[in-house]
């Protein structure tokens, strides 16, 4: 079941870019093309080497060259108790030290983490300048994507 509804979120994510005018296009297109296949681009399971040194994956990367920017997002659904808000801390220096992008977006929502972790993770992308850093539940990543997709 959380994996469907995981599945549900990244779809209203892609809904959300395509509606925007953004083509949806796999890592290995991108990789090979790059923006030939198009201005405005939403590519879906884009790699990268984690603090670890592991082979890592995000849901997204958005890309305009209209808008200029490059933005990874990261989803992470938990609607019931699990272990989702324990990998938080490990989200956050992912973030911070091995994703390459100077903006991400982490869409958090199913409200089902401990009380805490939502807003330990809020806190320390707050207060951190190395990048820009955005938590957002699905209506605040709406409401973003409405101001910063014109």
């Amino acid at each position: 079941m959380a994996n469907r509804q995981g599945s549900i979120l990244e779809q209203q994510v892609r809904q959300t870019f395509v509606s925007h005018g953004f083509k949806d296009v796999c890592f290995k297109e991108y990789a090979r093309y790059g923006h030939q296949l198009g201005e405005d681009l939403l590519v879906r399971r884009v790699p990268y080497r984690s603090i670890y040194g592991h082979d890592g994956v995000t849901e997204f990367l958005a890309v305009s060259r209209r808008l200029g920017f490059a933005i990874r997002i990261e989803c992470k659904w938990q609607q019931s108790q699990g272990s989702v808000d324990e990998k938080f801390p490990y989200l956050y220096l992912n973030c911070i030290e091995a994703m390459p992008e100077r903006e991400i977006i982490l869409l958090v929502d199913g409200n089902g983490y401990k009380s805490g972790a939502l807003a330990w993770l809020k806190k320390a992308a707050a207060e951190q300048s190395v990048k820009t850093i955005h938590v957002f539940n699905l209506v605040e990543f709406l409401i973003w994507a409405n101001k910063a997709l014109r």
